[in-house]
C-alpha cells in the first residue's frame, strides 16, 4: 500500500513543477528555471506483461536549454529492485520521448538518501556501458527553514523541506514556521500545501502537532483536513464530558467502559451516551438503550 508520505514527496512536484529548479539549486546543480511544465503519463509498461510505473513524470520546458523529462521517485526505504528499475525508467523515457531525462529521488532519512545517491552502473568491470546518477533530495541537503520570512519567499520549497525533515529533532520549529508563513496566504495557495504537509508527515508524532497548528494557527483554513480535525476535537470533548458526568455523580468507570467511550468516534453515539450518563446508575448503563 502506498503511504501518504510517499504520495506527498512526489505529488508536490506535480502541483509546483517549478520547485525542481530550487531543489536543484539546493543540490548544487545549475538547472535553469522552467518556462512551463506538463504532467505526463506515469505508466512505463511495455507491451509485454511487465508493469513499471514512475511516481511522477514531468516534461520541463526551459527558455534556453530546451525541454527535458523529470522522473520523480519517492523512496521511503532501501529497495534493491530499484537498481534495475531506475535505469530502465530513464532509458525507456529517453527512447520514447527523445529528450534528456533526469531522475530525482526524494527521501526522508539519511540512510535511504545515501543509498539512493549511489551511481548505478550497467556493464562490466573494464567498461561501464551505462551509469545512472540519481539526484537525491532529503534531510541531508534540503534546507532547515525556521525563519518565517524565508519560508514565505518559497512556500513550496518550505513544504518539501518540512516533509523531508519529518524526523528532524527540530521538526516542531520547522512546522511552526511553515504554519506561520501560511497564516496570511490565500486559501487557494495554502490548502494544497497544508494537505501535502499532513500527508508527508504520515503517522509520525509530528503529524499531530501539524494538525494542532492547522486547527489553531490556521483557524481560517477550511479544508477537509481542518474540518476533520475540528470533528476530532468535538468527539474528544464529548468523550471527556461523559467521563466527567459519571465521575461527578460518584459512579465508578471501569477501564473497559472508559476505553469504549474514548475509542468511539461517532458524535451521535457519544451524544446519546452523554444524555444517559446524567441518569445512569452504573457506567455500563449508558450503553443500554431505553
Amino acid at each position: 500500500m502506498v503511504s501518504s508520505p510517499h504520495e506527498a514527496m512526489h505529488r508536490i512536484f506535480q502541483e509546483y513543477p517549478g520547485l525542481f529548479s530550487r531543489v536543484s539549486e539546493a543540490l548544487g546543480i545549475d538547472i535553469p528555471p522552467p518556462t512551463s511544465a506538463t504532467t505526463l503519463p506515469t505508466d512505463l509498461t511495455e507491451a509485454r506483461p511487465v508493469e513499471r510505473r514512475v511516481d511522477t513524470l514531468l516534461r520541463i520546458e526551459t527558455e534556453h536549454d530546451g525541454p527535458f523529462l523529470l522522473a520523480i521517485e519517492a523512496q521511503g526505504k532501501k529497495d534493491p529492485r530499484k537498481t534495475t528499475s531506475w535505469p530502465y525508467y530513464v532509458s525507456y523515457l529517453h527512447n520514447r520521448y527523445g529528450l534528456p531525462t533526469l531522475l530525482l529521488v526524494v527521501c526522508q532519512d539519511h540512510t535511504t538518501a545515501e543509498w539512493a545517491a549511489r551511481p548505478i552502473s550497467i556493464g562490466i568491470r573494464q567498461w561501464q556501458t551505462l551509469t545512472l546518477n540519481p539526484l537525491v533530495a532529503g534531510p541531508h541537503n534540503m534546507p532547515v527553514i525556521t525563519d518565517v520570512t524565508e519560508a514565505r519567499k518559497d512556500l513550496a520549497l518550505a513544504t518539501l523541506a518540512a516533509i523531508t525533515h519529518a524526523d528532524n529533532p527540530d521538526v516542531d520549529a520547522i512546522l511552526k514556521t511553515l504554519s506561520a508563513a501560511l497564516r496570511d496566504t490565500p486559501e487557494t495557495i495554502a490548502d494544497p500545501l497544508v494537505e501535502l504537509t499532513a500527508q508527508g508527515l504520515g503517522n509520525r508524532p509530528a503529524a499531530q502537532q501539524w494538525r494542532n497548528l492547522v486547527a489553531v494557527d490556521l483557524s481560517f483554513y477550511k479544508s477537509f483536513m481542518s474540518e476533520e480535525i475540528r470533528d476530532e476535537g468535538r468527539v474528544q470533548g464529548r468523550s471527556e464530558d461523559i467521563l466527567l458526568v459519571l465521575e461527578q455523580r460518584g459512579i465508578t468507570v471501569p477501564d473497559k467502559v472508559r476505553e469504549r467511550i474514548t475509542d468511539c468516534g461517532d458524535p451521535e453515539t457519544l451524544r446519546q451516551w452523554l444524555m444517559r450518563a446524567v441518569t445512569a446508575t452504573s457506567a455500563e448503563e449508558i450503553f443500554t438503550e431505553g
